[in-house]
């Protein structure tokens, strides 16, 4: 599946554009997390840009979000490894646990997403460029900031041997390199 097939897949199921901003992001972060870890750059972009694609089918609903996409894409014919990993990002819709280095990297590179626009848009320009790596880690001790942002899923970034610190601040890169897609 190329970019633009993926683009025009993920605007037929998802109309809100923050949520497509959202799966920019995450494929920005995969594909840096990619090339961190010597893996498949457009395997893994992909994934990031798909793995919600059933969020507004299913409500958001986590007892169930990733199934639909599944089959989907399993229809569409996309490579197993890629489904599987969008499988695996949401644990709650299976029970199953995260195993293998691609689940555990969808699972926290599209988590941490969200904590670092947070934090650019408690920024007066709200920014991605004014935000710095330290900014996000230390949001990750501030509850309250940013509430649905599971940070123990972020901190799972250490079972692919990323620190927090370099995660965060490869994660940020990867998305200021995008900050005219984002608005941000």
């Amino acid at each position: 599946m190329t970019h633009e097939e993926a683009m025009e897949l993920l605007r037929k199921y998802i109309k809100n554009e923050n949520m497509i901003k959202h799966c920019l992001a995450s494929e920005a972060v995969m594909t840096a997390l990619a090339n961190r870890l010597g893996q498949d750059r457009e395997k893994w972009a992909l994934a990031g840009l798909l793995h919600d694609l059933d969020v507004e089918m299913c409500n958001a609903d986590l007892n169930v979000h990733g199934n639909e996409t599944v089959k989907i894409l399993t229809e569409l014919g996309v490579d197993h490894e890629i489904i599987d990993a969008i499988r695996m990002h949401n644990e709650l819709a299976h029970g199953e646990k995260r195993s293998k280095m691609f689940h555990y990297a969808l699972a926290v590179g599209e988590t941490i997403t969200g904590l670092i626009i947070a934090t650019a848009l408690v920024y007066p320009d709200k920014k991605l460029a004014s935000v710095k790596a330290k900014s996000i880690t230390k949001r990750m001790k501030e509850t309250a900031f940013a509430r649905s942002v599971n940070r123990d899923i972020i901190r799972e970034c250490e079972k692919i041997e990323i620190p927090l610190d370099e995660f965060a601040e490869l994660c940020l890169k990867s998305m200021q390199g995008i900050s005219d897609q984002l608005g941000l």
